[in-house]
């Protein structure tokens, strides 16, 4: 039974993937099994609706993937799970308050040096270790 359930989700996602690529134009790049799937879907289209002829195709796929994974026999019937209805969970955009303004990270209480008295004092080292190298 594990390999049938393998089997048929791997079938449905790949039929879901090769029916995307097919209505962007891509069908031409698919693997050969692929693009036989796809044309006997297309040809189910003509007979029936779209979701029986999905099923069918899928179930066709399914058969397939089920001998290839080494499943014996007939293949077990799977019974898809019943999606559950989709609630609306969309929420409103809210504003997020605003943050308080971050203290700063150094201490104010600390005064700044003015940049002129840094450039004076790097004159003077400068000048002091010119003298001492004469």
């Amino acid at each position: 039974m594990m390999i049938a359930r393998r089997a048929d989700t791997r079938a449905r996602a790949d039929f879901a993937t090769w029916k995307m690529i097919a209505k962007l134009n891509g069908a031409s790049g698919l693997p050969p099994p692929a693009q036989e799937f796809l044309a006997s879907y297309k040809t189910r289209l003509n007979d029936v609706s779209e979701d029986e002829a999905t099923e069918a195709t899928i179930r066709e796929m399914y058969k397939a993937y089920y001998a290839e994974m080494g499943g014996g026999g007939a293949p077990p019937e799977v019974k898809p799970v019943a999606a559950e209805p989709v609630t609306d969970n969309v929420t409103a955009f809210r504003k997020l308050p605003p943050k308080p303004k971050a203290a700063q990270s150094r201490p104010s209480t600390r005064p700044r040096l003015p940049v002129a008295l840094i450039f004076a004092g790097l004159a003077v080292v400068y000048v002091g270790v010119r003298l001492y190298l004469q």
